[in-house]
């Protein structure tokens, strides 16, 4: 297959994954290795390829975005600026052997609370878990695993959400692509100025992954909430078990 192919279709793919459940990075960064990039650069040119596709998804539930106080969208999107910015300097010192031990635990963490979010918030109301909705620490906190890396970025969002009681998926859905794409803008900023970014390879995907995002939205609008839910779900393990081999192996 041409490589030029190859990637695209992996970006477009990204961008429908991302706006339904997260995880399109998974797509995109073998696809780079495969078509010769090394890892590293690989890493930060699928980080920037996928996060033009995280604006046209918010774009398609922004309906459901602009039921949130304008006040504590503001102050959500300058918190994730900064865990974002926070964590792709984290990623420019980390060692490879931290990041590959570190990842798949975050993933299947998430994954399980997103997975028995019902019986978390239960046993919240009854006074197991306090989280307040839209709270700094957890929104600095996820953001700094966003900009750390991206992959399963979605997952451990919408995690957070079902911890702050959100039950509506398509708020939670637009909320978290919006919050992506601004947790994604500063770490690929910093990315290019490290130049660590194959552009040819990533205008490419950036074009795809909108038209992938923006398609994403448009289907997970109309998937039921126990199929959303399903998907969400299943990338996360997938993801994990992927992560977890490739720590045994």
């Amino acid at each position: 297959m041409d490589m030029t192919i190859l990637i695209a279709t992996a970006a477009f793919l990204a961008g429908i994954l991302n706006a339904i459940a997260g995880g399109g990075t998974f797509l995109t960064f073998p696809a780079l290795v495969f078509a010769g990039v090394p890892p590293i650069i690989a890493n930060a040119t699928s980080a920037i390829a996928v996060f033009p596709g995280y604006l046209s998804s918010a774009a398609g539930f922004r309906a459901d975005i602009a039921t949130i106080n304008r006040r504590q969208l503001i102050r959500q999107s300058a918190l994730s600026l900064a865990g974002g910015l926070i964590g792709a300097l984290l990623l420019l010192i980390s060692s490879n052997d931290f990041f590959t031990i570190i990842v798949p635990f975050l993933l299947l963490a998430s994954t399980a609370i997103f997975a028995f979010q019902d019986r978390i918030l239960a046993w919240g109301r009854n006074g197991g878990l306090q989280l307040t909705p839209y709270g700094a620490a957890g929104t600095l906190a996820v953001s700094i695993y966003g900009g750390y890396f991206n992959g399963g970025l979605g997952i451990v969002l919408l995690a957070l959400y079902a911890l702050w009681g959100l039950t509506s998926l398509n708020l939670m859905n637009g909320l978290k692509n919006g919050i992506s794409f601004v947790i994604s803008a500063i770490s690929v900023l910093t990315f290019a100025l490290a130049g660590l970014i194959v552009w040819p390879s990533a205008i490419i995907m950036m074009v795809a992954n909108i038209l992938g995002g923006y398609i994403g939205a448009k289907i997970a609008k109309r998937l039921s909430k126990p199929v959303v839910r399903t998907i969400i779900i299943t990338v996360g393990l997938v993801m994990s078990c992927v992560f977890f081999y490739r720590l045994l192996n």
